[in-house]
């Protein structure tokens, strides 16, 4: 089996490709090339690392046929095209914790020289004016610090502000009470933060609910004398309100690090009093950009060659530890996934996907993405984890997740029901012996059987003969039965045959047999 191929194709530590060569990839460090040159270049590996000089495009993607993984060594993923290499099922990881003190520092740097007009007062005396009496700076021990935005880089920037005995708020849809009450640190809603904070920094990504999140009305809000610091994204503050803000002076100073568009040559900020920039330095320390080369490489090489999913920004995250729990359950459901789509008639709009027993117990996005991998093949023969739950939700399919930690009939179970133009329809599968999956029920009826290769499933009237004349047909056709495994709802009522056989099976095989007495559907299976 060959090794996976993986360009580095911007710049970092060369310490990177040592890793992925000791962790069982070929590696080739290729910088610097032209869009045209990486489109020539890129159908030829398995993984893309990248920093933020390579724009991965639409036409990039097309052009790179074989490629399972982008990894950004750093947080934003701006120059990716996250929803495209989505619906290429293409994963797209990157390394948020590598560079995560380094940003935090530098937003507690910025407040710093923001409340004592640090640049200025350099720039002045350096041109020898020694301007002592032309500076009057604030202490911050004391004063309110606002986050907005408290994960991982929030909560560094807190745990320093407590350091220098300020009072930390927080504003964070998804901060918990809980974590709130852990990190020392009172969660409060926007406005109350505007009102309170005396400093501001922010710590979010730029998504459609936080762009321009200080907008020129939000910006109103906030406390007079203000100062406000962001090391996170462009476009989260309305630069523009936030200069008439700056020169009115009730916003006392901003320090930004990153602006709405990059490189800023240009900008309606540059220039207002008290105002202070670097240009997208958060995360440039020597530390941290060795640590996110180590960490992408590490991420990507787990990926490649143990399927390990870590700080995955379009799929559930799968640990190296997880996976081979994980495999024969993801293999199961993938299966169970399967069948339903090609047993189905008709658009599904809803399925529910429920684990039940110690399948309750682990983690259920990747078995849910397994389900919709198996599922969604019945639309495109390119679907796989990544690009499933994307095509799902393009088609308005609604999907529910439930646990059931009880054991029924099997310690472990995974079921999938879906609403079809016929009603509800129901399969259920377990594992058996050294992990095997096998299906126990479908649509009602118990049944035990492998799922695999090619498949003859009929649904028929419960009467004497029929297997036999079923058996006959196929045999009349040169079509060898491997297994045969059946179930009935009841004596005489509806029963079903599921048949393993050597071959795919011809059509006018399937209409004889559709056409024998009591058969009521008969459809060719393929796994």
């Amino acid at each position: 089996m060959s090794k996976p191929r993986v360009l580095i194709s911007d710049k970092m530590d060369p310490n990177a490709a040592r890793i992925f060569e000791e962790n069982g990839c070929d590696v080739d460090v290729i910088t610097g090339e032209t869009p045209e040159q990486l489109i020539a270049r890129i159908g030829d590996y398995d993984g893309l690392a990248i920093r933020s000089s390579t724009r991965v495009t639409k036409e990039i993607l097309d052009a790179a046929t074989n490629l399972k993984v982008i990894g950004r060594a750093g947080i934003g993923v701006d120059n990716v095209d996250i929803p495209y290499a989505s619906s290429k099922g293409v994963v797209v990881m990157n390394t948020p914790f590598g560079n995560s003190i380094t940003t935090a520092e530098h937003a507690i740097a910025l407040m710093m020289a923001l409340a004592r007009q640090i640049p200025e007062a350099n720039a002045q005396t350096q041109a020898g004016l020694w301007p002592k009496n032309g500076f009057m700076g604030v202490e911050v021990t004391g004063k309110t610090l606002g986050l907005i935005g408290a994960g991982n880089i929030g909560s560094i920037v807190a745990s320093r502000a407590q350091g220098l005995k300020m009072k930390v708020i927080a504003f964070d849809p998804f901060l918990s009470a809980e974590r709130a009450i852990e990190m020392g640190i009172e969660k409060v809603e926007l406005e109350q933060l505007l009102a309170r904070a005396d400093f501001i920094t922010l710590h979010t990504p730029l998504t459609a609910e936080t762009k321009n999140i200080l907008s020129k009305e939000n910006l109103a809000k906030t406390k007079k004398g203000v100062r406000i610091v962001n090391c996170a994204r462009g476009g989260l503050i309305d630069e523009a309100a936030l200069r008439e803000m700056l020169d009115s002076g009730h916003v006392a100073g901003a320090a930004l690090d990153v602006f709405a568009v990059e490189p800023a040559k240009e900008n309606v900020l540059f220039g207002a009093p008290n105002f202070i920039c670097t240009p997208h330095l958060g995360a440039s320390t020597t530390e941290a950009q060795v640590n996110v080369a180590l960490q992408v490489a590490e991420q990507l090489s787990d990926y490649l060659v143990n399927g390990g999913v870590t700080n995955a920004l379009n799929m559930p995250s799968l640990s190296a530890e997880e996976a081979p729990k994980l495999k024969p359950y993801m293999a199961l459901a993938e299966k169970l996934g399967s069948l339903v789509g090609q047993l189905a008639h008709g658009n599904l709009t809803r399925i529910g996907i429920e684990v039940e027993g110690h399948a309750a117990t682990l983690n259920i996005k990747p078995i849910t993405g397994a389900v919709l991998a198996g599922l969604m093949r019945r639309y495109s023969d390119t679907v796989n984890m990544v690009n499933a739950p994307f095509i799902a939700k393009e088609r308005g399919m609604e999907v529910r997740e439930i646990r059931t930690e009880r054991e029924g009939a099997y310690n472990t179970l995974i079921r999938i029901k879906v609403d079809t133009e016929q009603g509800e329809r129901t399969v259920a599968g377990t594992l058996f012996g050294k992990n095997q999956p096998r299906l126990v029920d479908i649509f009602g009826i118990g049944i035990e059987a492998d799922l695999d290769g090619h498949m003859l499933y009929i649904s028929n009237e419960d009467a004497p003969g029929f297997i036999g004349r079923v058996g006959s047909i196929l045999g009349e056709a040169g079509i060898n039965i491997g297994t045969f495994h059946l179930g009935r709802r009841n004596a005489g009522g509806e029963a079903v045959l599921l048949l393993s056989v050597d071959q795919a099976i011809p059509e006018i095989v399937l209409k004889t047999i559709c056409d024998t007495q009591g058969v009521r559907t008969v459809k060719a299976l393929s796994f």
